[in-house]
């Protein structure tokens, strides 16, 4: 009798917390109700970690224990410490962890399989031990180099070896010939083979992106994840994790989905590797870099009556927000109409500039997407540009050999006046040059961002 309460207990907390992950995810739809959705999941994973250290399958108390308090620690001084600005890369390596943790739990279950399979049951078990450890190979290694380039350990240029793309066939040909004779019971060595090739694939898979196609590597990397964990689900016969697996990998997937078509990529194209090289010899640019310093700014912001800014990555590294915020709330109290215009990937990572924006009290109202304020920079007097830079790149649209060649731009040269707020004259994340600085209605506005805007308040 306690045994079937247990289960019922178990399975009613486990039906709670998928109940509560998707209101988390469907309320991450709008900002209003981020905050709630959050608490949301934080709420579901807790009654789902609950539930399963309760369940009588656990044991092993005097090693979990303290391995969650360790982990817990961790969780609470990495958050502590991690600014935003390195989200990115800190949501590339948490992918990495649960890669690992489906390769060994995979690893596991083939050494310790549950008992009492047999015929049907025993192929399937094996089946999914191979997608779980293959996926998750994929996952670790490509997500850490992901984490790499996004923090600037790894070249962001792609690695462009000869025939890649052949060598990826082979490798997923060589990988699924050792999942056969693992399935034909050959040995172990087939299944921690096909591991070492899956982290090779891994690594030449994201290795051949260009840092300007990172923003969906991370999306897709997020789904594969997803994926791996819902492998992982299956070999411990745990419905919660499939199912949290499966919201994970397939959101992830659909992110990725619209994030390509936003950035004019193809699907497929992303999830074999190989964006973000040349096609040919880049356009010369014409033109001269001209600077200029926050009497000028200000001079044209005084007659400006709209006024558009497009913060970056750079606004995030230089803490420049609350300056920006401070800044527009007093051209609006003024009575100009000031917007801010944001690319689907500014910052690296999706939403990532909203989040800044919404800390920094900017009304979210006056906060539109790239979809929305495009067509409006031929009417706009003044464009603010804040540590941006290939999201703001006419290449994407003028030179069809750019390695961002296609990818839908910021049209902010459309603009009558254009000022670009940037520390020096190096390039972009994706390291190309941008022909917006050397347009006649362009300035430069040197320096590091919060001191440069900081400045400009001092002129008002």
């Amino acid at each position: 009798m306690s045994a079937t309460v247990t289960s019922g207990l178990m399975n009613a907390a486990y039906i709670s917390a998928s109940v509560l992950f998707i209101l988390s995810l469907g309320g991450l739809s709008s900002q209003e109700k981020a905050k709630r959705a959050i608490w949301y999941g934080i709420i579901g994973m807790a009654i789902a970690v609950f539930a399963t250290i309760l369940s009588p399958q656990v044991t092993h108390f005097g090693v979990l224990v303290p391995m969650i308090l360790m982990g817990a620690v961790v969780g609470i001084v990495v958050a502590q410490r991690v600014e935003m600005t390195s989200m990115p890369q800190l949501v590339a390596a948490l992918h990495s962890f649960v890669g690992l943790a489906a390769v060994f739990i995979g690893i596991n279950s083939e050494l310790d399989p549950p008992q009492g399979l047999s015929g049907a049951a025993a192929v399937i078990h094996q089946v999914e031990i191979l997608l779980g450890v293959f996926i998750g190979a994929i996952t670790f290694t490509g997500s850490m180099v992901a984490y790499g380039k996004l923090a600037g350990s790894i070249s962001s240029k792609a690695l462009a070896l000869p025939q890649r793309h052949t060598l990826n066939l082979v490798l997923l040909a060589l990988c699924l010939v050792l999942g056969v004779l693992f399935l034909q019971h050959v040995g172990l060595w087939t299944l921690l083979l096909m591991t070492l090739l899956a982290f090779v694939i891994g690594v030449h898979l994201v290795m051949s992106i260009g840092g300007a196609d990172m923003p969906v590597v991370v999306s897709m990397l997020n789904s594969y994840s997803g994926w791996a964990a819902a492998a992982t689900g299956f070999m411990l016969g745990n419905d919660l994790l499939i199912v949290t697996g499966a919201l994970v990998g397939s959101s992830g997937a659909i992110l990725s989905y619209i994030m390509c078509k936003a950035m004019n990529r193809s699907f497929l194209s992303v999830i074999l590797g190989g964006f973000g090289n040349t096609t040919g010899p880049v356009q010369a640019i014409d033109g001269e870099r001209v600077a200029i310093d926050e009497h000028g700014v200000f001079a044209a912001l005084e007659v400006a009556e709209r006024i558009v800014i497009v913060p970056g990555y750079g606004m995030a590294v230089a803490q420049a927000k609350g300056v920006i915020s401070e800044l527009t709330q007093r051209l609006r109290a003024q009575g100009k109409d000031v917007r801010f215009a944001i690319h689907p990937v500014a910052g690296r990572l999706p939403g990532h500039m909203n989040v800044l924006l919404a800390e920094a009290k900017v009304p979210y109202d006056i906060v539109l997407e790239m979809d929305e304020i495009n067509a409006d920079f031929p009417d706009t007097d003044v464009v603010i540009v804040v540590g941006s830079n290939d999201i703001v790149n006419p290449a994407a649209q003028d030179d069809p050999h750019s390695p961002i060649a296609g990818m839908p731009v910021l049209e902010v040269w459309k603009a009558k006046q254009v000022f670009v707020s940037k520390r020096g004259q190096g390039t972009g994340y994706s390291g190309v040059e941008n022909p917006l600085f050397y347009k006649e209605n362009t300035r430069l506005f040197y320096g590091d961002a919060k001191d440069s805007m900081s400045a400009l308040l001092k002129v008002f």
